[in-house]
Parts: structure tokens; C-alpha cells; sequence
């Protein structure tokens, strides 16, 4: 049982309290919280439960936005991180983001949704397509209608229909005129390359996407044709689990519109589809840099929106660099991004510059990391693929429609 739930900005502030339960918990828990942080550094804000000389405190961290959970009895962590994972998600589909501006700006469907999503402490309704039945989301009509109004109620004044639906994550009696069902396989490449150019670890982060527009209560079934790639997995509540763990078949009756029906990792891929090459020499206080850039496995299918993005050291005075393809911009904060697009096919993108050091260094005595940025439509590079969807009840006018997208994650290469 939750006892209350903090959000804390990047620099410690609190800027909203839900108390959820008739004992009170007191600020003073995020002082002591904070001051572990500045002490610890990154490694306390990377452990997700945290026992406190008062409380057990449970923890995420979304767009530099910290979710502090407080309880003071026995329960399972799981749950308490699965809740405030949850809080993130729907916060950020309803305001179309996550930061400190639009929670401060939206504070009341805030404290709204926290009311319907937890009750006495115990996890209630998390589905958004039911949350979104309960409380309007934010829109220019409904802020101007506040001002002049006075009222900033967005709560409906009636139940939502799934809690006459045998599943409360669907309402009832849902009518289309044509039924549509697409499926999205949309995967992130994390990958660590040393500076011999040696590939550490690659990694598939990936996410099965639905958007079913169906009639009635639907009930599906879709299959892949190689599961047994998959680590990992997480279910969306709709998903019953011993299809999957007899035959790795999703058996669900889905949400209406858009959710995650899972989520899945895939280990220890061998290749990229795009290597990095940079190559650093310095002397006499000056440092040369060439960067390239290029294809290394061809996917098949276009890459395209590669970026290249690199923070210069603190020792580093000024930089002149430029390339043979894109355009490249270094902001005040000494970030500097190389926008490449796609690569063409006549010659490898490269960067080159020269880089002055701060006096009194004659060679460069930290290097930079390479953080690398693209997208692949069309292809899933995790190689699973979906066998068949099916429909218990095929309704008139079924469409259905696949698509896969991977795009970079953490993809680091080191020099």
C-alpha cells in the first residue's frame, strides 16, 4: 500500500504532493532523499527502491521529472514501480509530454488522475482509454473555458461504460462501420562500441503496438513466426498468459484505439547496421578530428534522419569543424551535432576539424563518446516477425495492417 507520492524536479524541487492514505507523510522525506542524491551522485537515482530510516521510498526517473512513492509497510516493489511507470505513461499521453512546465501548467488534471489511478493507497484504474472517458484531457478550448467560466473541473458527471464491460479495460456496446486493426513492431537499438571498434553489446528494446477499431467485444490471437528470440516480455492486463506460456500465442481482447500490447527485449545481436570511425590526434596544443560515417549491414531498407551528436571536452576552447554531407552546429554548451540525413551512395559522410585546447595542455587527455541517431521504416531489425492475427468473430469490413520502424536508442561508440 502506497502511503504518497512525490514529484520532484531536476534540481530537488517539489513540485506536486498526493497524499493517498489518512497517515500523513512529511516533506522532510524528500530532503533526506534529495541529499543521498547530491551526495551519491547518479548511482542512488539508478536504484529503484530505497529504504529510508522511516520509509521504503520506490522511484523512477522520467525527463530529468523524479517519481518518489513513500510507503512504511511490507509490499511487493514491483508493484509500487509498475504504479508510478504507469503515473509517467498516462501523464504523458495526456499532456503530450513530460517536464516541469506542463505538469505546473495542468496541476489539477494532475492531482484528477492521480484521484481515479490510485484509491486508499491500492492501484485502481490505469487504463487510459477509460481515464480518458473519466477526465477530458487538456485542449485550448477547455483552458479558455476555465479562465472565463472559473470552473477547471474536468471530470465527467458519468460513469464510464467499462464498468458495466466483463473487462474493464474495454467499454461496451462499441459500434464502427468499417473494423480496422494495425500493428506496429517499433524497436530501439542500444549499442556499445569501444574504441578498437569492437561491438560490446547491441541490443533490441521493442514495443508491439496495436490500434484495434473494432465492434463489440473482439477477441484476438496473434502470433510470431520465431518468439523464441524474445527476452523479457511485458504484457498489457489484456494479454491472459497461458496461451503464451504453452504455445507464445497473445490471446486478448483489446483496449479501444491505440495501447502497447507488449513490450520485449532481444540479446546479444552480433552486427549494427551503421558504423562510426572516429580518429583523434593531438599535439602542440591543437587536436585533430575526422569522423566517418557509413553503412555497414544494408537492412534492405532506406536509413534515414542520421544524426551524430557528441559533447567536446571541457578543456576545449574552440572548434572549427565541417563535413563533405550534412551540416554540422556546436551550441554554447559545447554540444556539437552532426545532422547527415541519409548517407549517399557516391561517398562515405565525414567529419573534419580542428579542435584548440585550453593553455598550458599539449594533447587531449579526455576523449568524447559518439552518440549515434537513426531510423529505419519498414523493417524490424530484432528479425521477429508476425506470423498471422487472427479474429474469433470476423467482423464486416475487417482491415488489417502491419508496420515495422527501428530507430537508434542508446547507441554509443567510443574513442
Amino acid at each position: 500500500m502506497l502511503q504518497c507520492i512525490f514529484l520532484l524536479s531536476d534540481s530537488g524541487e517539489v513540485m506536486l504532493e498526493k497524499q493517498l492514505t489518512g497517515h500523513r507523510v512529511d516533506r522532510s522525506i524528500c530532503d533526506w532523499f534529495w541529499d543521498h542524491v547530491l551526495s551519491q551522485g547518479d548511482s542512488f537515482k539508478l536504484m529503484p527502491v530505497i529504504a529510508s530510516p522511516t520509509h521504503y521510498l520506490f522511484q523512477i526517473v522520467r525527463e530529468g521529472i523524479t517519481f518518489l512513492a513513500c510507503t512504511q509497510v511490507e509490499m511487493a516493489p514491483l508493484m509500487g514501480i509498475e504504479f508510478l511507470c504507469r503515473v509517467a505513461d498516462v501523464l504523458t499521453e495526456y499532456l503530450g509530454g513530460l517536464n516541469e512546465d506542463l505538469i505546473k501548467d495542468n496541476f489539477v488534471i494532475v492531482y484528477e488522475l492521480l484521484d481515479e489511478m490510485i484509491d486508499n493507497g491500492f492501484p485502481l484504474t490505469t487504463e487510459p482509454n477509460i481515464l480518458r472517458e473519466m477526465i477530458a484531457p487538456p485542449n485550448i478550448v477547455s483552458k479558455m473555458l476555465s479562465v472565463v467560466t472559473g470552473n477547471t473541473n474536468n471530470m465527467s458527471d458519468t460513469l464510464p461504460g467499462a464498468t458495466a464491460s466483463c473487462v474493464p479495460w474495454r467499454t461496451t456496446d462499441v459500434k464502427y462501420a468499417n473494423n480496422e486493426v494495425y500493428v506496429d513492431l517499433v524497436e530501439e537499438m542500444d549499442a556499445t562500441i569501444n574504441r578498437d571498434g569492437v561491438l560490446v553489446k547491441c541490443e533490441i528494446y521493442g514495443e508491439v503496438q496495436v490500434n484495434a477499431l473494432l465492434s463489440g467485444l473482439p477477441d484476438l490471437t496473434l502470433s510470431f513466426a520465431n518468439p523464441s528470440i524474445l527476452d523479457d516480455v511485458r504484457f498489457h492486463p489484456c494479454v491472459r498468459f497461458r496461451p503464451w506460456e504453452a504455445n507464445q500465442i497473445l490471446s486478448f481482447v483489446p483496449p479501444d484505439g491505440q495501447f502497447k500490447l507488449m513490450s520485449y527485449r532481444v540479446k546479444k545481436l552480433k552486427s549494427t547496421p551503421i558504423y562510426v570511425k572516429p580518429q583523434l590526434t593531438s599535439s602542440a596544443g591543437t587536436c585533430r578530428i575526422s569522423v566517418m560515417v557509413g553503412i555497414r549491414n544494408d537492412p534492405g531498407k532506406t536509413i534515414d534522419s542520421i544524426t551524430l551528436q557528441f559533447q567536446l571536452p571541457p578543456c576545449i576552447l574552440s572548434a572549427d569543424l565541417s563535413s563533405n554531407h550534412g551540416t554540422v552546429d556546436i551550441l554554447t554548451n559545447k554540444m556539437c551535432t552532426w545532422s547527415i540525413g541519409r548517407i549517399p551512395k557516391d561517398k562515405a559522410p565525414a567529419l573534419t576539424g580542428t579542435m584548440v585546447l585550453e593553455a598550458g595542455l599539449d594533447c587531449l587527455k579526455v576523449f568524447p563518446t559518439f552518440q549515434l541517431g537513426f531510423r529505419i521504416m519498414g523493417i524490424a531489425l530484432s528479425g521477429l516477425q508476425i506470423d498471422k492475427l487472427d479474429l474469433k468473430v470476423v467482423p464486416n469490413r475487417l482491415y488489417k495492417g502491419f508496420r515495422a520502424l527501428t530507430r537508434a536508442g542508446e547507441y554509443q561508440v567510443r574513442s
